[in-house]
C-alpha cells in the first residue's frame, strides 16, 4: 500500500511531494494469533485487578473507586481521602479528553501477560538488575513508562506526521510504548517501595528483585503529572531470558528476509509495539479513537518542536523499524 503525501512541514517555498509505501508481511495475523491472550482471558482478569486510594496515608485497596472528575487519573476511597490529598493533586490536576482517562489501556497493557514479560525484559537490561545483585533488594527502584495513543495504521501516522491530516478528523489509535527511563525515586516513593519489598518477601518471592513502574500518557509532562504506579517482581524466567540475550527475529514483508534484532531493552519495546500493532480485532483491547492531543503530539513531532512528548516520540521513530521511511525523509 501507497500514499502520496505532500510535507507541508517544509519550510521551503515548494513543499515536497513524497510517496510512501507500506507493507504487511502476509504471516503476521498467525504469528499474533499464536502468541496473543484472548479477550476472554483479559476480561475474566479484569476481575481481580485492583487499585489502592492515592492518599498516602491510606492506600486501601478500592473494590469501587471514586475517580477524580477532571484528570481521572487518580482514586480515592472516600471523599474525605480526595479532600486531604487536593493540595498535592491540585498542581497535577488537568483536563484530559478520554473520558476514562488512560486507565482502562493501562490496566488492559498490566493484565497481558505477553506484554508485561516484554516490558520487563527490557527492564532488567535497562537496570542492570543481572548485573548488580543490589537492585531491587536493598537498593530501590523506580522506571518511567510513557505510553501514547497513535494510528492504528501506519500510513495515518505518517500524514499526522506531515501534517496532511485535519484535526478533527476520526481515526481510530492503538496504544503504543514511546519510552522507558530509570528514574531516581523521591523519600515518599522510597518508603513506597519499601513497603513493596516487605509485602513480596511476606509472599514467598524475596528472591525476585522488585521495583515501581510508573506509566503515564501523554497528559503528562516529563516532571509533572499524574502516573498508574505498578509494584513489579522480577522472576527468575525474566531474568535468565534478559541474560541470554537472545536476538528478536522477523521476516521483511519486502524481501522475505529474516531479520535478527540484538535483544536490548528499545528492541524489547519495539517487539511489544509491534504485537500490539498487529492486533487488527482488537483482541487485547488496547485500541481506542483518538483525542486531538494524541495526534496533536505526533503533528508536533512532525514539526520538529522541542517538547518532551515530540522528543521521546521522535526517539521512538529513530529505533524502530517500521517508521524506516520517515527517518530516511527527515534526515
Amino acid at each position: 500500500m501507497s500514499v502520496l503525501i505532500t510535507d507541508t512541514n517544509d519550510s521551503s517555498a515548494t513543499p515536497r511531494v513524497v510517496v510512501v509505501h507500506h507493507a504487511t508481511h502476509p504471516g503476521r495475523d498467525n504469528q499474533f494469533h499464536a502468541t496473543a491472550v484472548s479477550s476472554a482471558f483479559l476480561k475474566e482478569k479484569q476481575k481481580i485487578f485492583c487499585v489502592k486510594c492515592t492518599q498516602p496515608e491510606c492506600q486501601a485497596s478500592l473494590e469501587k473507586p471514586l475517580k477524580c472528575a477532571k484528570c481521572k487519573s487518580v482514586w480515592y476511597c472516600s471523599k474525605e481521602c480526595q479532600k486531604k490529598h487536593w493540595p498535592t493533586h491540585k498542581p497535577r490536576c488537568y483536563e484530559v479528553e478520554r473520558s476514562s482517562g488512560a486507565f482502562k489501556f493501562i490496566r488492559m497493557f498490566i493484565l497481558n501477560p505477553t506484554l508485561m514479560t516484554l516490558l520487563k525484559v527490557g527492564i532488567v537490561i535497562d537496570c542492570n538488575l543481572n548485573d548488580n545483585p543490589r537492585i531491587g533488594f536493598d537498593v530501590p527502584f523506580g522506571v518511567r513508562v510513557d505510553i501514547a495513543i497513535e494510528p492504528s495504521h501506519v500510513l495515518d501516522f505518517v500524514e499526522l506526521y506531515f501534517n496532511n491530516k485535519s484535526s478533527g478528523e476520526k481515526l481510530q489509535g492503538m496504544v503504543q510504548v514511546n519510552a522507558m527511563t530509570p528514574w531516581e525515586l523521591t523519600p515518599e516513593r522510597v518508603n513506597k517501595w519499601r513497603q513493596a519489598r516487605a509485602r513480596h518477601d511476606a509472599e514467598g518471592l524475596a528472591k525476585d528483585p522488585v521495583g515501581l513502574v510508573d506509566f503515564v500518557d501523554v497528559n503528562c509532562t516529563k516532571n509533572s503529572g499524574n502516573a498508574l504506579t505498578l509494584e513489579v517482581h522480577f522472576p527468575s524466567i525474566v531474568l535468565d531470558f534478559a541474560k541470554s540475550r537472545e536476538p528478536f527475529l522477523g521476516v521483511s514483508a519486502v524481501t522475505g528476509a529474516e531479520i535478527r534484532k540484538p535483544m536490548s531493552s528499545m528492541t524489547c519495546l519495539e517487539t511489544l509495539n509491534m504485537h500490539i500493532r498487529a492486533d487488527k480485532g482488537n483482541q487485547l483491547l488496547l485500541r481506542t479513537e483518538m483525542t486531538d492531543l494524541d495526534k496533536e503530539v505526533i503533528c508536533a513531532a512532525g514539526r520538529n518542536e522541542d517538547t518532551y512528548l515530540a522528543r521521546i516520540l521522535k526517539e521512538k521513530i529513530q529505533r524502530e523499524h517500521i517508521y524506516g521511511g520517515i527517518v530516511q525523509l527527515t534526515r
